[in-house]
C-alpha cells in the first residue's frame, strides 16, 4: 500500500483540504438537481450518494484524525446510512494509507525523544495496520512479541478545528438542524479527545481487563505502562484474524455462536454491571485468536452511562412500558426525545416513530435467545431507517432528538448487532451474562 510522507497538521492546511472536499460535494449537489430532471429521484439520489461518499473519503483519508474517525463511525450505521457511504467509509477501518518508515522514526523522535530502535530489541518500521487515529507496528523486547500503536502527528491538536470544519458538511448530508446540535458534536469531540490520550487508553484497558477477564472465551492483550506514553501504546502481539475476515470464511456454526456469545456477554456485562463500555464495536477492534477465542482491542473510546439515562433507556425495552401511553410519554421526555416546545403534530409524529423503532429494535431482549443471523430482522431495520431518512415530514421538523448519551449507546448496539449478524450467530442467550440466581428471576 502507498505510504504517506507527511500529514497536514496546520489549521490552514487542513481547512484547505476540507474546503476543497466541501466544494466537490457542492458540485455533486448541482449535478444531482440536473439529474433529477432527466431521471428518477431514486437514480439521481444514488448517484449523489456514490459521488459524495467517494469525494469525502478521498478528501479525508490523508488527513487522518477526527475527520476520518467520524467517517469510520458512520460506516457502522448500516441500517441508517445509504449503502454507498457504508461501503466507502468502511475502508477507514482497514485500508488507510500508513505513515512511511521515515515519518514513523521522525514521529518517535519528536514525541518521545528516542527512536524505536532505542526502545525495542526489534521494530518493524512498516505498519501492519493503519486506521484513523493511529497505526500499529510489530516489535520485540525481552523475548516478547509486541504490538506498538503510534498516534499520527497533529491528531490531538486538530480535533476541535476539524470537527468545526466538518460540521456544516455533516449537517447538510444528514439533515441535522443547527438549533440544539452543538451538544451532539461536543459529545463526539470529548470522546475523540479521549481516544488521543493513550495513557488514558492504557488505564481504561487495564480496568476493563480487571473486571471482564472472567467472561468465557474472551481474551485481552497485556498492556505495558513503562513502554507507553500519551502518543504510543505497547501491548502484547496476538496472532489472529480480524473478526470480519474470520466471519467471511468460517463454516463452523458452533464456533460462531461461541464467539458471538462471548461478544454479547462482554457488552452486556459492561453496560449493566460497570455502567461503562467499549464504545467502538467495529470488526477491526476484535480478533479471533489461533485458539478460537475472541480478543478485544482498543479501549480508547469508553463511554460511561449516568444512572438517569440507563434507567429510562432500558425501561423502554419493556413492552408494558411502551404499551402504556402515559409511561411511554414520560420516558420519551426523560430521554429528550420529546421536547416541551414540540407542536402537537411533532409530539404525535415522534411518539409513533419511536414506538415503531423500539418495538423492532428491542426484539432480542424479549426472548431467551435470539438468532442474529436472521436476515429478515436486519432487512426490517434497514427498511425502517431508509423510510425515515426519506420522510419529507421529518425533514421539515426539528429532528435533533434524544439525549447526547444516545450517540454512543445506539452506535454500540447497532455495531454489536451487525457484528453478530456478520458472524451468523443464531443462538445467543440474552441473559447469559447474569449470575444464575438473577437469570432465574429474569426468566
Amino acid at each position: 500500500m502507498k505510504t504517506i510522507d507527511r500529514i497536514p497538521t496546520s489549521k490552514i492546511e487542513r481547512a484547505t483540504k476540507i474546503v476543497q472536499t466541501g466544494a466537490k460535494v457542492g458540485v455533486n449537489y448541482l449535478k444531482y438537481y440536473g439529474d433529477k430532471l432527466s431521471s428518477t429521484e431514486e437514480t439521481a439520489r444514488e448517484k449523489l450518494n456514490e459521488a459524495n461518499a467517494s469525494d469525502i473519503y478521498d478528501g479525508l483519508k490523508n488527513l487522518k484524525g477526527s475527520a476520518l474517525k467520524v467517517a469510520q463511525m458512520l460506516s457502522m450505521e448500516k441500517n441508517i446510512m445509504p449503502e454507498a457511504y457504508v461501503e466507502k467509509f468502511s475502508l477507514s477501518q482497514f485500508s488507510v494509507p500508513p505513515l512511511s518508515a521515515a515519518l514513523v522514526v521522525k514521529t518517535f523522535r519528536k514525541y518521545f525523544g528516542k527512536t524505536p530502535a532505542e526502545l525495542f530489541d526489534e521494530f518493524n518500521p512498516e505498519a501492519v495496520h493503519g486506521a484513523s487515529i493511529g497505526q500499529v507496528h510489530k516489535a520485540r523486547k525481552d523475548g516478547k512479541d509486541l504490538a506498538v500503536k503510534i498516534q499520527y502527528p497533529g491528531v490531538s491538536e486538530s480535533i476541535s478545528s476539524d470537527l468545526a470544519m466538518v460540521k456544516p458538511m455533516a449537517m447538510k448530508l444528514f439533515n441535522i438542524r443547527g438549533k440544539g446540535s452543538d451538544v451532539y458534536f461536543k459529545e463526539v469531540e470529548e470522546k475523540l479527545l479521549d481516544e488521543t490520550n493513550y495513557l488514558l487508553e492504557v488505564e481504561q484497558s487495564l480496568e476493563t481487563i480487571k473486571h471482564c477477564s472472567h467472561i468465557p472465551h474472551l481474551r485481552f492483550p497485556n498492556y505495558y505502562r513503562h513502554l507507553s506514553s500519551e502518543r504510543f501504546i505497547t501491548m502484547d502481539w496476538i496472532e489472529g484474524q480480524h473478526l470480519s475476515e474470520f466471519a467471511a470464511n468460517n463454516t463452523d456454526k458452533a464456533l460462531a455462536n461461541k464467539l458471538g456469545q462471548a461478544l454479547w456477554d462482554f457488552y452486556m456485562f459492561q453496560i449493566h454491571h460497570l455502567r461503562k463500555f467499549h464504545a467502538d464495536p467495529h470488526p477491526g477492534n476484535f480478533l479471533v485468536s489461533e485458539n478460537n477465542e475472541l480478543v478485544a482491542l482498543d479501549f480508547g473510546c469508553v463511554k460511561s452511562i449516568p444512572d438517569s439515562f440507563y434507567i429510562s433507556y432500558f425501561e423502554l425495552a419493556l413492552p408494558e412500558n411502551r404499551n402504556n401511553p402515559e409511561i411511554f410519554a414520560t420516558k420519551l421526555y426523560e430521554l429528550e426525545i420529546l421536547r416541551n416546545d414540540d407542536s402537537d403534530g411533532e409530539r404525535v409524529f415522534f411518539t409513533q416513530m419511536f414506538k415503531r423503532l423500539l418495538d423492532l429494535f428491542t426484539q432480542p431482549f424479549q426472548l431467551e435467545s435470539f438468532d442474529f443471523s436472521d436476515a429478515r430482522f436486519f432487512k426490517r431495520l434497514s427498511e425502517m431507517g431508509t423510510a425515515y431518512s426519506k420522510n419529507t415530514a421529518l425533514r421539515n421538523m426539528n429532528g435533533n432528538r434524544g439525549s447526547r448519551h444516545f450517540i454512543y449507546m445506539n452506535r454500540t448496539f447497532f455495531g454489536l448487532f451487525n457484528l453478530l449478524h456478520m458472524l451468523k450467530a443464531d443462538s445467543i442467550v440474552i441473559n447469559n451474562y447474569l449470575p444464575e440466581s438473577q437469570t432465574e428471576k429474569v426468566a
